[in-house]
């Protein structure tokens, strides 16, 4: 018996619905953990809060390659799915569950290396998620294939309120930094549940040497990459961990979270849309590249204003939001909020080149870059501390890893020329409200007035940059609307 429906045409999931569906849920979700996570900060402080960041950190090394990168192939698998979905199932449960194992018997020796011998116990914890996300690889991947963002808004939202919630009340009962690993760990589980309920597909294992060699001739260079990304995104906590201590990792890592608000609410539903639109736009590569442009223009023309306000009102931000323990936490995000800019448009191309069989050319991007970034890691750790180290990635993503990804992006077929074209009106926009926010900042001894002048400035560069790039905007609808709209 099959769970699958049949759904009217004129209710099908659409790109276009789905976004919209991913971007209430990420507005939704980020609302209510800026308030519960501003009670944990302000509750825990830089300290414990550093001894959680060592074992998240552990976490999503291991999460970056937990499946071998097979599930991703579901996605833009171009035959009925239901032909791979029980051998990836069972790759990807068998592959976490080797990994928790690891993870258990390396964790004391990985918290001793960040200088958190008392992390060891996180670290365990939190890796039994690892399981958990292996198990559920191929249903998540079926619904975002899928189009189904509301049944996956609606897992997101119990994952996060149930998972911040219970860190909450343990955090009030004096659990202190393993109250966040309990708190995720709970939700991690129930997230599970529903994920199989909702499967597109009925949920079973099964095994086809044929598909497992088709699957890992895909996803192993996935999974190499997916693991370089990592060491490109989180190998700048891992310095501070191990160079400036665990309480200079907490403040850090605040920085880079209050820098992931924009990914949070634009990244990550692109990114749950993008792979499967372009999919779809695969036998058409005219259209596939002109829905690419469209994306970035309308992307940057959002983004770029949002995070100028970050640098321009850092410091304000930060001590507005956590308190005055936190104030340092600004002196990164003035270089982390540039650098989160950079990286979403990197991963709205690396889901563009995926989509085209790219997958060894996106490897050594991220290579090239992890090999670049490292040394200048130590170096602006060892000159500068924490803000040395924030001046580092940034400095990499624009001058190592962008005009990498230009290249191929032209080896692929799109125009540079019409890149450029769709950034130069955003990056106008972003330098004038940055700049805009930081005089206004100087200016007001307020951190609440500076914050709300500075997001009111921000707005007006958005919306005349969306103005005056609307024939994108109307792109993307028109793409969103599915193949078979598109081409009427």
């Amino acid at each position: 018996m099959t769970l699958q429906k049949q759904v009217a045409p004129g209710r099908r999931p659409t790109p276009s619905k789905a976004f919209v569906l991913s971007v209430v849920n990420a507005f939704v979700t980020r609302l209510g953990t800026i308030g519960i996570g501003i009670a944990l900060a302000r509750l825990l402080g830089p300290e414990q809060f550093g001894t959680y960041a060592v074992a998240f950190v552990a976490l999503i090394a291991v999460l970056s390659f937990n499946e071998l990168g097979v599930s991703l192939a579901i996605v833009r698998w171009p035959g009925d799915p239901k032909n791979i979905a029980a051998t990836v199932t069972t790759i990807s449960t068998a592959c976490s569950v080797l990994l928790f194992a690891g993870s258990w018997f390396a964790a004391p020796l990985f918290a001793a290396a960040m200088g958190n011998q008392g992390a060891t116990d996180v670290v365990r914890l939190l890796a039994s998620c690892i399981v958990f996300n292996g198990l559920v690889a191929t249903p998540a991947a079926l619904l975002q294939r899928n189009f189904r963002q509301g049944q996956r808004m609606a897992i997101d939202q119990v994952n996060v309120w149930l998972g911040a919630g219970v860190s909450l009340l343990l955090v009030m009962a004096g659990f202190g930094a393993m109250s966040l690993a309990i708190g995720r760990v709970a939700a991690s589980l129930v997230s599970a549940v529903l994920f199989i309920v909702f499967s597109p597909l009925p949920y079973r294992f099964g095994f086809s040497l044929a598909s497992a060699r088709e699957l890992l001739a895909f996803g192993l260079p996935l999974a190499g990459a997916s693991l370089v990304v990592f060491g490109v995104g989180y190998v700048d906590q891992l310095v501070a961990g191990k160079m400036l201590g665990s309480v200079a990792l907490g403040l850090y890592v605040m920085a880079v979270n209050m820098a992931g608000w924009p990914a949070s609410l634009l990244s990550q539903p692109l990114r749950s849309v993008a792979p499967a639109m372009f999919a779809r736009l695969q036998d058409r590569p005219q259209d596939m590249r002109h829905a690419m442009l469209s994306l970035v223009g309308t992307l940057a023309a959002v983004l770029l204003p949002v995070c100028a306000v970050m640098v321009g009102c850092a410091v304000a931000l930060v001590t507005l939001v956590y308190g005055d323990a936190w104030a340092p936490a600004g002196l990164a995000l003035v270089w982390l909020g540039p650098l989160t800019a950079l990286r979403i448009l990197h991963e709205l191309i690396y889901d563009f080149l995926v989509v085209l069989g790219f997958s060894v050319s996106i490897f050594s991007v991220q290579l090239v870059a992890l090999l670049a970034l490292v040394p200048c890691l130590i170096a602006g750790a060892a000159l500068g501390g924490m803000p040395g180290l924030a001046v580092a990635p940034f400095a990499v993503a624009l001058l190592v890893t962008t005009p990498m990804y230009l290249a191929t992006l032209r080896k692929a077929g799109v125009p540079l020329g019409e890149v450029a074209a769709r950034l130069a009106l955003p990056v106008v926009a972003a330098v004038v409200t940055g700049f805009a926010s930081w005089m206004v900042t100087q200016a007001l001894h307020s951190a609440l007035g500076a914050v709300l002048a500075s997001t009111g400035v921000g707005l007006l560069a958005m919306a005349a940059t969306l103005v005056l790039r609307r024939a994108d905007v109307a792109a993307i609808r028109r793409w969103g609307r599915g193949q078979e709209e598109a081409t009427a």
